[in-house]
Order: structure tokens, then C-alpha cells, then sequence
């Protein structure tokens, strides 16, 4: 990966480009006046953009950048604070002071929308197994401005691991988590925002297994859940239950346990 500065930059800019290319184990280039597209063709590589206010990485086959926002976070936070249904948070049964193990943070929605109905005194960890992926995201919930202080709040208690969910739930303790969750890439493509489609040039795409399963069934105390497309047969093959949403191409699955 290249780590460059936006075409208007300046001193403060160029240090924080240095320092991330240093923090990523990397090379910084000076923009030069350079286009991203010169830089990509030139380099083979992608590139990660230092802006004024945010971080955008280009994969190295793609012209869209990738970079943190919300999303649907916002929106969806709002519905709750006016008292109307998610059913992310329905099937989690997620509650003030609830803890939550997001295995396959990408974007991080879920787990700002967790964060916020758990609130201080709850926890969510969320791990994400591509290196640049956990370290925008991490830098997004820290430095993101909403406008609305109850979801900054919520963005900032996220705490982002950086490695593969199967290595995180073999050392983690018995009944440490609520709830674990998973939220893979899916079998089969959908109508997604530009954010979620350039986050493909770097999903994991090793999917589930049992064996994670598994070692989830023993992290967590009360249920795992499961987001997947409708046509998706990990449902019965891991042994959740679906709940079907005749408006939604996307459902969420959960086994219960009982401790």
C-alpha cells in the first residue's frame, strides 16, 4: 500500500500521512501533483488518501474510493430514539448494559447501532480480519462528528481488534459475551451502497464454519446471530433459526442458548 496526502495538502496533513505509513508498516509518497490513478498505475498498489477530514483508500483495480461513514447508523439510531422497532437489535435482544462480540465489523453500522442501545454501561468489541479495513473504521469511530452527541458517544466505545474472529473467540473466555454476532460477506450479490461495494475489494472471504461456531457457542452466555441473504443456506447448515423478512433480502438467523 502507498499512503499519499489529498492534492490540497500541508504540513499537518504530510505528518499524519508519514506517521499512518509508519503505524501500517508502509511507504508515504509525496503527491507530487500526481493523480490516484497515476499513483496506481505506477505502483501497482492501493493507495490510502490522508485528507483533511478523513481517510479514503483506492483498491488498486478501482477508481471509488473506500473510506468510514456511518451510514445507516444514523438513521437507524433516530428510528430508536423515537421508539420504532430494529430488527438487528430485536433478534439480538441487545439492552442497556448488554455486551455484544461483533466477529465481521466492515463498516462498523451494526456495531455503532449496538453501542448506542447498550450504552456505558454495556461493551461492544468488534473484530475485523482485513488490516486497513479495522484501521480506517478505528479511526472513523474515534474522530467521526455526527452532530449529534448520543451517537458520537456511541461511535467511541466501539472497540476494533484487528485479527481473524476465529483466533479472537479460541482465546477469549467462556460466557464473556451476550451476544456474538456475524455478519459475513454474502453468497450472493444485492443492490448495495458504493461503501459496501468497494468493501468487497477486501472482505474475508473464508465465510463460516462450524469450528467458529462452535467456539462462539461457548463465548456467548445468551444467543449468536446471524445476518445473511434470504437464500443464504448457512441458516441450516450452522443451525440457526431465520426470521424471514418478506420485505428484506437480507435475514437474520439465531441460536439460542441455554446456560
Amino acid at each position: 500500500m502507498i499512503v499519499t496526502t489529498a492534492g490540497r495538502t500541508n504540513a499537518q496533513m504530510i505528518n499524519r500521512a508519514e506517521s499512518i505509513a509508519d503505524e501500517l508498516n508502509t511507504v508515504y509518497l509525496n503527491r507530487n501533483k500526481q493523480s490516484i490513478i497515476e499513483i496506481q498505475q505506477q505502483y501497482k498498489e492501493d493507495v490510502l488518501v490522508v485528507g483533511k477530514n478523513r481517510l479514503e483508500v483506492y483498491p488498486k483495480n478501482a477508481s471509488q474510493p473506500l473510506f468510514f461513514h456511518p451510514n445507516s447508523a444514523m438513521f437507524r439510531i433516530k428510528r430508536l430514539m423515537r421508539e420504532h422497532h430494529d430488527p438487528f437489535i430485536e433478534t439480538a435482544d441487545l439492552k442497556k448494559g448488554s455486551s455484544m462480540l461483533d466477529c465481521t465489523l466492515g463498516l462498523g453500522s451494526d456495531s455503532i447501532v449496538a453501542s448506542f442501545v447498550v450504552g456505558s454501561g454495556g461493551r461492544v468489541v468488534a473484530i475485523e480480519g482485513q488490516k486497513i479495513i479495522s484501521y480506517i473504521v478505528n479511526e472513523g469511530l474515534r474522530s467521526w462528528e455526527s452532530g449529534t452527541s448520543i451517537i458520537d458517544d456511541a461511535m467511541r466505545r466501539i472497540k476494533v481488534v484487528s485479527t481473524d474472529n476465529y483466533g479472537y473467540l479460541k482465546e477469549a473466555d467462556d460466557n464473556s459475551f451476550d451476544v456474538v454476532y456475524f455478519d459475513p460477506m454474502f453468497e450472493h450479490d444485492l443492490n448495495e451502497s458504493n461503501g459496501i461495494h468497494q468493501l468487497k475489494h477486501y472482505g474475508i472471504k473464508s465465510g463460516l464454519s462450524s469450528e467458529v461456531i462452535n467456539e462462539a457457542k461457548r463465548v456467548a452466555r445468551k444467543r449468536i446471530v446471524l445476518k445473511d441473504h434470504w437464500q443464504s443456506l448457512r441458516f441450516d447448515e450452522l443451525g440457526f433459526t431465520a426470521t424471514k423478512r418478506k420485505t428484506s433480502k437480507f435475514h437474520f438467523g439465531v441460536i439460542i442458548l441455554e446456560k
